[in-house]
């Protein structure tokens, strides 16, 4: 059985991007499929300005959402990253086989480093060496395929070129992972900026719906998405970004094709009032589940503490076998007579 590992970062509510774009796979396909772990990234949060108590916050409402998404802890592993010590102890080691050049080809440091250099300061270093600790979650696993969105491709290259580096230099000690991108919908996009992804980090907006919006709120939201000059409905990704937002989001949500959606409507309008009530419908078990794990706190807590077990005693051999290998001395036992050195 293959093993994935996947991850959400709490940086801000979750999106209906997050469950088109990798939630709903997980649920439907990968926990089934293989040997699933699926883990809250909280360290990941700590690269930017953050509130501590949102931070906190925002991790247990990520978990709440995985299980209520349909994540069954009978089935895969669901645990929060920073309770897993082995995280943290493969991104050093492997930050000493990465280079600088790569970290600062990535993409999203790129562009959150232009922005903040335009405003006059400087991002976190961590920042700049986050993909090694993205790379350290998905080798401490010996995962064989890692389900993401294709803006977080760029990051499993990376984890991959790591893992070979490592094999190469100090022994076969990682599985060479890759990524898997869904087909539709692997990138929902803002309502509001077709051309930017619905990202949860946002500020709140128009353009974002959120897995816990009202279904009001997400009717209002769709019906005002942005569209394109032109009143036909046409799927063109390149020059008609707004509809085709649209029908990706209506496809995903109703398991139809795009391409195919676009010949059944006249107008925007009628595009919008079924999109919108195709999101509603899609969202309504998911907000019913998840007022009911909110009230069952102790079941969630337990969940993430199993799951932290069990992930940590898969972990901990790989780890320590690349502590050995790249020359690091082992921990004597406990109660064990050391010699001499």
């Amino acid at each position: 059985m293959k093993r994935v590992f996947s991850g959400v970062k709490p940086t801000g509510h979750l999106t209906l991007g997050n469950y088109l774009g990798a939630m709903r796979q997980w649920a439907e396909v990968d926990q089934h499929r293989s040997d699933a772990l699926f883990c809250v990234v909280d360290l990941h949060a700590l690269t930017v300005d953050h509130d501590p108590a949102r931070v906190r916050r925002l991790s247990r409402q990520a978990a709440t959402l995985l299980l209520a998404a349909g994540l069954d802890p009978e089935l895969c592993t669901v645990f929060v990253q920073s309770h897993v010590d082995e995280h943290a102890r493969l991104s050093y080691v492997l930050e000493c086989v990465a280079t600088d050049g790569e970290m600062r080809r990535m993409i999203q440091y790129k562009e959150k480093a232009a922005r903040e250099r335009e405003r006059g300061g400087s991002v976190r270093l961590s920042l700049l060496t986050y993909p090694v600790l993205m790379a350290a979650d998905i080798l401490a696993y010996g995962a064989d395929e890692v389900p993401v969105g294709d803006d977080q491709a760029q990051h499993v290259e990376l984890t991959r070129d790591l893992a070979v580096r490592f094999n190469q230099r100090y022994g076969h000690t990682f599985a060479v992972p890759r990524a898997t991108v869904p087909a539709v919908a692997a990138r929902v996009m803002n309502l509001q900026e077709p051309a930017s992804k619905m990202g949860k980090s946002d500020d709140v907006g128009p353009g974002i719906v959120y897995l816990l919006d009202e279904p009001d709120v997400v009717r209002k939201k769709v019906m005002r998405a942005v569209t394109d000059s032109g009143q036909d409905v046409v799927y063109d990704r390149e020059g008609r970004p707004g509809v085709s937002n649209l029908l990706e989001i209506l496809a995903a949500c109703t398991n139809g094709n795009p391409a195919d959606l676009s010949g059944v409507y006249e107008s925007y309008g009628a595009l919008k009032k079924d999109t919108a009530e195709a999101v509603v419908e899609l969202l309504r078990p998911v907000q019913a589940r998840h007022k009911e794990l909110c009230a069952d706190a102790a079941y969630v807590e337990e969940v993430l503490r199993r799951g932290a077990e069990k992930a940590r005693a898969m972990a901990r051999p790989t780890v320590d076998a690349a502590y050995r290998a790249i020359g690091l001395l082992p921990a004597a036992e406990t109660g064990a007579v050391t010699g001499r050195w």
